[in-house]
């Protein structure tokens, strides 16, 4: 991921608006996630997310090496979205099915900051390879692909008995009406930032790819103790404080995206860029608050792995939709319009968020 903008920029040449309309394929798996997921009902979720592993795998070494022309670029990107979109959710619902009563937060700051720690040895060596011994795109898609198979072979071999093995082919209440409205909020702001964060830095600021690798691993460094702490800030204050002050972040960062190219000096600028690439990184956390807030309200236990499904789906709606505009925005008003756009809309979350509310825990007796 850290050189898939440089990797499309470097073979393609793409403006703004074509970067922008290519999000629509490469999203869409993320919005029949739902579909997937009900076709998929029968199968134990660690064989669900061991194919994803696959996809992925398969996607990545066929960017590899048919990743120069446009029509099998496409299609070996859809695979991989449709492997890791589809992975999104099913990795939160056994994450949460490990976790101990009342620590579900604490779980699954636990896996992500596992997941951001390992992702350290992939960034570094994307860093050390393509600045120093001159890898190209082919390798470093080659590595990926080869460790997503690995992933799929060890999901294959894990073992929960019992956990989600009969769910719901699909499930829409209105009871979770706050929770699909987040997730829809969450696809808009996520995917300005997965989109034109990057295209900032590589348009505007002409970075090569190992830089987006050097900065993965700042925010890996800084993740493997943020997200714990993460995790145990939702099982602490609640998701209602966590998720207001997420939106209050996310402004912040679109102030810096939008306004950094104001700032006379470059070096300072580019240390704005590189902090809100960072921060945003960590933020994209802040996920598992609505993850566990579903868990809390959900009316049963085996409605949460296909509403996580659907929350994809739902946020994917607007992630295909958002990149085309957020494109034309760019090309015709400038860079900061598509920022100042966020902004408007990290303004909505911090309003629906101060309607977040949750059961309260059980007293326990003296």
């Amino acid at each position: 991921m850290t050189t898939f903008n440089n990797f499309l920029s470097d073979t393609f040449h793409m403006t703004a608006d074509t970067r922008g309309f290519l999000e629509f394929p490469r999203e869409l798996p993320g919005f029949l996630c739902a579909l997937f997921a009900g076709l998929l009902f029968f199968l134990p979720e660690s064989v669900i997310a061991a194919g994803c592993a696959f996809a992925v795998g398969l996607g990545m070494l066929g960017l590899a090496f048919w990743g120069g022309h446009w029509s099998s670029m496409l299609i070996f990107m859809l695979l991989w979205g449709i492997g890791a979109h589809l992975l999104m959710p099913i990795r939160s619902s056994i994450s949460m099915a490990l976790a101990h009563e009342g620590q579900v937060g604490r779980r699954l700051g636990q896996i992500q900051g596992t997941t951001i720690a390992a992702s350290i040895g992939g960034c570094g060596l994307v860093w050390i390879g393509m600045k120093y011994l001159h890898a190209d795109y082919r390798i470093i898609f080659s590595l990926g692909g080869a460790a997503a198979l690995v992933a799929g072979i060890v999901l294959l071999g894990m073992r929960m008995p019992g956990a989600h093995l009969q769910r719901p082919k699909f499930v829409w209440n209105r009871h979770y009406w706050l929770y699909y409205t987040l997730a829809l909020l969450f696809g808009a702001r996520k995917q300005i930032f997965i989109t034109f964060g990057p295209w900032v830095l590589v348009k505007i600021f002409n970075q090569p790819a190992y830089i987006f690798a050097q900065l993965w691993i700042a925010a890996a460094v800084l993740g493997v103790v943020f997200q714990p702490a993460l995790g145990r800030a939702i099982d602490r204050f609640g998701e209602r404080k966590v998720l207001m002050a997420d939106a209050v972040c996310v402004f912040l960062v679109c102030a810096g995206y939008g306004a950094a190219h104001l700032i006379d000096h470059r070096l300072f600028a580019l240390g704005l860029l590189y902090a809100c690439f960072v921060g945003d990184q960590l933020l994209f956390g802040v996920n598992m608050a609505r993850d566990t807030y579903l868990a809390k309200i959900a009316v049963k236990p085996e409605d949460i792995s296909p509403t996580l499904s659907l929350g994809i789906s739902i946020n994917h709606l607007v992630s295909m939709s958002i990149p085309t505009v957020g494109g034309l925005m760019w090309m015709k008003y400038g860079h900061p319009s598509v920022f100042i756009g966020a902004a408007g809309i990290a303004t909505l979350m911090y309003f629906f968020s101060r309607h977040v509310r949750t059961p309260s825990p059980p007293s326990q007796p003296c």
